[in-house]
């Protein structure tokens, strides 16, 4: 057992808390969830946001991860796939 727990890789405690932010990450994770380097994501952040990056909650503090992840499915295009395009009406169960 304890040759077991000498073999489980070690966990940094700065990166496990990154991971857990969940949605409302700090500009560091959000970085390192675009594949960047920190200081990459803060020179860009600003010309980002003039094109429409979200930018941080007022009351939060962060930004809304889904709403980072919708501005680069806009950017590329992607956001049609994801969204329906019109609205089909309403309901009517008793038409079955």
């Amino acid at each position: 057992m304890a040759a077991a727990l000498r073999a489980l890789p070690t966990v940094d405690p700065a990166r496990a808390t990154l991971e857990r932010q969940g949605l409302f990450p700090c500009d560091a994770e959000i970085a390192r969830r675009l594949s960047i380097g920190a200081d990459k994501f803060r020179s860009i952040v600003g010309a980002l946001e003039k094109n429409g990056f979200p930018p941080r909650d007022a009351l939060i503090g962060r930004r809304y991860w889904p709403a980072v992840v919708a501005f680069w499915h806009r950017r590329y295009g992607l956001a049609s796939l994801t969204s329906p395009s019109m609205i089909d009406g309403e309901e009517n169960l008793d038409a079955l």
